[in-house]
């Protein structure tokens, strides 16, 4: 007797996680698709990290992270939802793109992590912060496993993009404190 009304009260919360984790994989979706490609660099200029990072700071480190693998699952799949530069499909996260896609879930993860406590101004710039690092750092591994070249891999995949991602991660910590209390009880 006692396991039905908890059923029933974990069901509406799996429910709204579950969707809150599809609408994460949908606006990063959205925000793929406004890529630029940039002369040097195989890598283009998107609002895919902005996202990702919100995704994670909104939702929460788990239902993010869920997020992302979605959207990763989306696209493996050939659904477009990776930036309209680049193979199609899961050959995608093999090329030199799909160092930054598979890092998602975790930048996701742990920029809701480190706002999971609230939205303070420190937290609300260090969480988007680490989630791009994170970003950068699963990107330029896997350009160094495709080049043979440290130097080049950075060059090519973190310089060109450093001013619009610190521009990316005050966006994210404005958004986060105005609606990371909103949605607190998705975490």
């Amino acid at each position: 007797m006692m396991l039905a009304p908890a059923r029933a009260v974990a069901l509406p919360a799996l429910r709204s996680r579950a969707l809150a984790a599809l609408a994460g994989a949908l606006a990063v979706a959205l925000a793929s698709q406004a890529a630029v490609p940039l002369p040097g660099t195989p890598v283009p200029l998107s609002l895919a990290p902005l996202a990702v990072v919100l995704a994670g700071g909104l939702l929460g480190a788990r239902v993010g992270a869920a997020a992302l693998v979605t959207y990763l699952v989306m696209g493996a799949v050939g659904l477009p939802v990776f930036a309209p530069v680049g193979l199609p499909g899961v050959a995608r996260l093999f090329g030199p793109t799909g160092g930054y896609l598979l890092a998602y879930p975790v930048a996701a993860a742990l920029a809701g992590f480190v706002t999971a406590r609230g939205a303070s101004w420190p937290r609300a710039l260090l969480g988007p912060a680490v989630g791009i690092a994170t970003i950068y750092a699963g990107g330029v591994a896997q350009l160094l496993v495709l080049t043979g070249s440290a130097s080049f891999a950075v060059a090519m995949g973190t310089l060109p993009f450093v001013a619009g991602d610190l521009l990316k991660v005050g966006v994210a910590a404005l958004v986060l404190r105005r609606f990371a209390g909103s949605t607190r009880a998705l975490r």
